[in-house]
């Protein structure tokens, strides 16, 4: 099977400071990939950059049926980003406006669609988050969990073939993670939108990837499945950030 996803040799650098080393992966049709890696390691950037929402310095990208490269005129960003959702830390959506209008805001102006059937789909989307009873409410009365699954539920209405989810936790009180979680691991399950999500939710990596990315200072240290990765590392860097992690758990 041809790869979804192909990153090769890719490069970042912000004034100087080197954030992406050389990063190469492939990613399957329906795999659900966990990065995780210590702060300052490159996560963040990896994923903007799959989304265009980085310009990359050197390297290729191959995601979909876009490549990308430091010329910008091989690929359109607006038609990537169709196809390339994100969820950030920050929720990014609009508190004056309801859930349902924040929802069915890019459909209409970006995909055209019908404002009655942008509606249809939004209510689709927001009972597949367990929110069809918050589809009027305005999104400074709902607590962080809520936002954050609207955020979800605004992703999955453009209907993207990949989804990329940012700490999307990482903003939340520690009560509220596992509601937002459990909705991932729904449409992880489902395997027909291909995930890359950065988390430092270890237990949650390893019980949904089909896959795990370590990344430390720019670079991918290892790759392997969950039972490898979290039970039997190869690489001393890798045990090392696990040990510290699980003992702060």
């Amino acid at each position: 099977m041809l790869p979804f996803i192909r990153v090769e040799n890719l490069h970042k650098e912000f004034n100087s400071l080197k954030v992406l080393k050389g990063v190469s992966f492939e990613v399957s049709k329906g795999e659900v990939i966990a990065v995780i890696g210590p702060s300052g390691s490159g996560k963040t950037t990896l994923l903007r950059c799959l989304n265009g929402l980085q310009n990359i310095d050197e390297g290729k990208i191959e995601i979909a049926d876009f490549t990308i490269t430091k010329e910008k005129e091989f690929f359109d960003v607006k038609k990537l980003r169709e196809k390339v959702g994100m969820v950030f830390q920050q929720f990014n959506l609009w508190p004056h406006k309801t859930v349902l209008e924040n929802i069915i805001l890019a459909p209409v102006k970006v995909k055209s669609h019908t404002l009655e059937d942008a509606k249809i789909k939004a209510n689709v989307f927001l009972k597949r988050v367990g929110l069809e009873n918050k589809a009027h409410h305005y999104i400074s009365t709902l607590s962080g969990g809520e936002q954050q699954r609207v955020a979800i539920a605004r992703a999955l209405a453009m209907e993207p073939d990949i989804l990329l989810f940012d700490e999307i936790t990482s903003a939340l009180d520690p009560e509220l993670v596992g509601e937002v979680l459990e909705v991932v691991e729904e449409i992880a399950k489902e395997k027909n939108i291909t995930i890359i999500i950065v988390t430092h939710q270890i237990g949650f990596a390893r019980e949904v990837a089909d896959r795990v990315i370590f990344m430390d200072k720019g670079s991918i240290v290892e790759i392997g499945k969950p039972e490898q990765i979290f039970i039997e590392p190869k690489e001393e860097r890798t045990k090392q950030f696990l040990k510290r992690i699980l003992r702060n758990k």
